[in-house]
């Protein structure tokens, strides 16, 4: 198999059973890599960014006191996994162990916006020029720097009154204690798209869904 080859997700999920410290998440591998002190974290933070520089393959980094955030796909392949994704994954956790790091899945949210439309066409301009955002192969807003979450337009004939709701992402292995925590907050829970994602509505009847990297494509 070639380096910049997309990996199918039985061949993500194979890799990941080498990689303890990474989820697959919204098509990319993720891990947050918690330091013991600010100035370990950035001293990983350098580690990571020569290991990049050898590798001519470039991870997304976000720095926050001890903790890094690291995201890896391919650009040139679509922003899908390959397998120097695998390979520079692995190469970051040998430098996290030797910072004193580790790994906590748990951290690994990622927040995106939904909006229920019967017209996607109608309104996307209004939203990407108001956010500075382009638009993603598939359709939806996404900013170009990773800092903001995405706006994607969910396509239905009759859009509910309220439009909005939130899509959290979240490792598959965090999901049943996150879906726990929300029913003791009130949560009503609807399971029936379970494991890709779980409708939760408060009292209020405002939604957000719960999903995971399950039943999703590589």
């Amino acid at each position: 198999m070639a380096a910049n080859d997309v990996l199918t997700r039985d061949q993500i999920d194979a890799e990941l059973a080498a990689l303890p410290d990474w989820r697959f998440r919204l098509g990319g591998l993720a891990a947050a890599l918690k330091c013991p002190t600010s100035a370990a974290a950035l001293e990983l933070f350098a580690a990571i960014g020569a290991l990049a520089q050898d590798a001519n393959h470039h991870p997304d980094v976000d720095w926050r006191y001890d903790t890094l955030f690291v995201a890896l796909t391919s650009h040139d392949a679509g922003s899908k996994v390959t397998a120097r994704d695998a390979a520079l994954a692995k190469a970051i956790s040998a430098a996290a162990r030797e910072a004193g790091a580790e790994a906590h899945p748990e951290l690994l949210h990622t927040v995106e916006i939904a909006i229920d439309t019967d017209d996607a066409d109608a309104i996307e301009g209004m939203w990407r020029v108001a956010l500075g955002y382009r638009t993603a192969a598939d359709g939806a807003l996404v900013d170009p720097f990773g800092r903001g979450p995405s706006v994607w337009f969910q396509k239905t004939a009759t859009p509910n009154a309220n439009r909005f709701h939130l899509d959290v992402t979240v490792p598959y292995s965090q999901s049943a204690e996150i879906l726990a925590a929300l029913e003791g907050a009130g949560a009503s829970l609807d399971h029936g798209a379970a494991p890709r994602f779980v409708v939760a509505t408060d009292v209020q009847g405002n939604r957000l869904c719960i999903c995971t990297e399950e039943g999703r494509d590589a």
